[in-house]
């Protein structure tokens, strides 16, 4: 072994895991990165999210998911979590999409099971890769309010790299979701409009990055970017859109904040106003996030 080029690497994995919080902190609002969990140990997370703007009407949503993971090896953590969610929404009608006015107070709407396995970690392998599993159901359209079973399963490849000695921190993920759907039937639509209660089948890929700086101690800067697609059965490629923003992160030794704000930048497919260069049919304008995680 030639220790003078093993040195180097050795210094940068002490200062990483010599970090006030534990690995998996999530430093960014929407990408996420490699790190597990320390074995035995636990977090409780709690996310909120903010989307809003379609464009016309008025529309607003706000999400909720309280999770707890595990680390049952240094390699592979799991967690569970329960999700919430209220819809606001009046002066839209889109067909398959929203029935017209709706209000739905901040309700219980399914559930999720994570797994992640690191098969390289980024502080002792150089270059970190992890594979991250999701499975969702929900009982609420994130779109109109109303009821709708929705059961989801992603598969994701998580990269991370440590840079400067852990001052700067890159992550890249790609993942591909497969989606099964069912609306519930909803009476007096209007006249002509559009609400298919047959079961649909949804395929979406995401591909996201962001880097992340350390600007001052326990204290993070950075910014991420997502490209996202759906293909739907009957109709191919449905939609896509380019979300881009910065987010802001705080670690301490037990727990942790982060706060991102992610704009729509571009976006196609189906559209609500013709012409317009964004996706606001599934899609809003913009997204405010603050996850809290607390480490025990």
């Amino acid at each position: 072994m030639n220790l003078s080029r093993r040195l180097p690497a050795l210094g940068t994995a002490l200062a990483i895991l010599s970090a006030p919080a534990l690995a998996d902190e999530n430093l960014f609002g929407n990408v996420k990165g490699a790190e597990t969990m320390p074995e035995g140990s636990w977090e409780a997370y709690q996310i909120v999210t903010d989307r809003s703007d379609k464009g016309t009407g008025h529309y607003r949503a706000f999400g909720s998911t309280t999770e707890l993971e595990y680390g049952v090896s240094n390699k592979f953590t799991v967690g569970a979590g329960l999700k919430a969610l209220s819809v606001d929404t009046s002066g839209l009608l889109v067909d398959g999409y929203i029935p017209g006015d709706y209000k739905r107070d901040l309700s219980l709407a399914g559930f999720e099971a994570t797994a992640k396995y690191n098969f390289l970690s980024p502080a002792l392998d150089d270059f970190g890769l992890s594979g991250f599993w999701e499975f969702n159901y929900m009982s609420i359209d994130p779109h109109s309010g109303r009821d709708k079973d929705t059961l989801s399963l992603e598969s994701s490849l998580l990269a991370q790299k440590y840079l400067l000695e852990g001052q700067l921190i890159w992550v890249g993920n790609l993942s591909m979701e497969g989606t099964y759907a069912k609306r519930a039937a909803i009476h007096n639509l209007p006249e002509g409009f559009e609400w298919p209660t047959d079961p649909e089948m949804e395929l979406e890929f995401t591909l996201g990055t962001g880097l992340s700086y350390r600007f001052a101690p326990n204290w993070f800067a950075g910014a991420e970017i997502q490209y996202q697609t759906e293909f739907e059965t009957e109709v191919g490629q449905e939609r896509w859109s380019v979300f881009a923003g910065p987010n802001l992160h705080y670690a301490d030794a037990n727990w942790w904040a982060t706060l991102s704000w992610f704009p729509q930048l571009k976006g196609g497919g189906e559209t609500i106003i013709e012409g317009d260069d964004l996706h606001l049919i599934e899609k809003t304008k913009g997204e405010t996030r603050l996850k809290v995680g607390y480490n025990f």
